[in-house]
């Protein structure tokens, strides 16, 4: 106990040292992971675009595992991070086996839904005998073998929560190797193993969830001394469970609201043409490489918050914010630099059909214009859940997604132009930049300000 009462070096350490240092290895872990997501769209490709279109439409539900996931991972780091800030570590090391307790439960909920759901799921949005088998098979095993996922992640927050960020990307990045090596060998049967097809390429999907969620759970016991992962830290506890969730569930339904509009814009491309969904698709896949260097960035931000704010470090925090907004506005600038010159060579990698090239290359220029917003955008979401007010983020991806981008989407689309649909990618960005600045403009007013007088 005695390296508990010893201050954090989110308290100490010059701030941007301090953000690069837990950022970079984060922002590493999470390009392995956008990775091997294009690597299992490339082998997929290979076997036919109906292959494609039965992974890519598999999202709104995969999506909405990671929502889970990631919502509550959200709520235990930024309430676990707040205690270690304000020296209270009954209160870390609860939060921290009601957070794998949590964990565990909705890994069970979506063990059931693998067994339920897909079907019925890939009916609703096509009636391609190709896809709609091939699908199912995908998502029922990505869903009944999910546990994998919600421990990976719960465990990744834990050690993110105490600083131990060099460690995440250890388990991240073993995890996706995993995942890349095997799908290639399931995908097409190499050595002694069965050709799967796309089944290959869920099972490599789990396999790498699993061997990453047992070596985080290996480190954390090892490792990450600032917490004490006994049993009895287990016992469920209502005050923690809702403070998580007080964090966690606007995050649940910020990213949860991303399956809504995927579904519901699937609906509307494949009005047009399957090779439309197939784009949209391999557009998710793309934005991944600039997107999840951002979410590293901010998973390395949110304990740093979250410390500091528990330590009445306002200008800390002030700091923090401004050097992420930076930071990932510049990755964001370099990924629509990229988007706008070689369009028809990013497409080309997934063994797109002229049919494809055709819709994706002005697609991805129009779609790839809202990365000049999205940065602070993203980076402004996080801060407010870290300081505890989730419930603006949630509001921003509400109007963004449900309140913008679908509606004029659905609008555009009956002018009968695909084209024009792309735009409401671009205008929905434009609305939801404008809300986070005035959010953060007040959460600087009401609670930084009064915390610096303070101090």
């Amino acid at each position: 106990m005695s390296e508990q009462v010893q201050e954090n070096k989110m308290g100490i350490m010059p701030v941007g040292k301090l953000l690069m240092s837990m950022s970079i290895p984060m922002m590493i872990s999470m390009l392995v992971q956008a990775l091997y997501n294009v690597v299992d769209s490339y082998f997929v490709a290979q076997i036919s675009q109906d292959a494609l279109n039965a992974v890519g439409l598999a999202f709104p539900i995969q999506n909405l595992m990671i929502a889970v996931s990631v919502g509550t991972g959200v709520g235990v780091n930024a309430l676990l991070s707040r205690s270690l800030g304000e020296k209270n570590y009954e209160t870390a090391n609860a939060t921290a086996g009601n957070g794998l307790l949590l964990a565990f439960l909705s890994g069970l909920v979506f063990i059931i839904i693998g067994q339920t759901v897909p079907r019925a799921f890939y009916l609703a949005q096509t009636d391609i005998p190709g896809i709609v088998e091939q699908g199912s098979v995908y998502l029922s095993i990505c869903c009944t073998w999910s546990m994998g996922l919600f421990m990976e992640i719960m465990f990744e927050r834990l050690l993110q929560s105490t600083g131990n960020t060099v460690l995440t990307m250890l388990t991240q990045g073993i995890g996706a190797v995993t995942n890349i090596i095997l799908d290639p060998i399931l995908i097409f049967g190499l050595g002694p193993f069965p050709k799967m097809g796309v089944a290959g390429a869920a099972v490599a999907t789990v396999t790498g969830q699993i061997v990453g969620a047992v070596l985080g759970l290996i480190i954390n016991f090892r490792f990450n001394k600032e917490l004490d992962l006994k049993l009895s830290y287990l016992k469920p506890r209502g005050n923690i469970i809702k403070r998580i969730y007080a964090v966690g569930v606007p995050t649940m339904v910020m990213n949860s609201i991303g399956s809504v509009m995927v579904f519901g814009l699937n609906k509307i491309l494949i009005s047009f043409t399957d090779a439309a969904t197939a784009v949209f698709s391999i557009y998710y896949k793309l934005q991944s490489f600039i997107f999840m260097p951002v979410f590293g960035l901010n998973n390395g931000m949110v304990p740093i918050i979250a410390y500091n704010y528990g330590a009445q470090k306002a200008d800390r925090i002030l700091q923090t914010m401004k050097l992420a907004s930076a930071t990932a506005t510049v990755i964001m600038l370099i990924g629509l630099g990229v988007a706008e010159l070689f369009p028809a060579w990013l497409l080309g990698i997934f063994n797109a059909s002229e049919e494809m090239l055709t819709i994706g290359v002005p697609a991805l220029r129009i779609i790839c214009t809202c990365f000049v917003f999205a940065g602070f955008g993203i980076v402004a979401g996080s801060v407010f859940q870290a300081l505890g007010h989730g419930m603006l983020s949630m509001t921003v991806s509400i109007v963004r997604q449900l309140v913008v981008l679908l509606p004029v989407a659905w609008l555009l689309s009956l002018t009968g132009r695909l084209e024009l649909v792309w735009l409401a990618f671009p205008l929905s960005e434009l609305f939801s930049v404008v809300l986070c600045v005035f959010f953060t403009r007040r959460i600087v007013r009401t609670v930084l300000e009064p915390m610096r007088a303070e101090g």
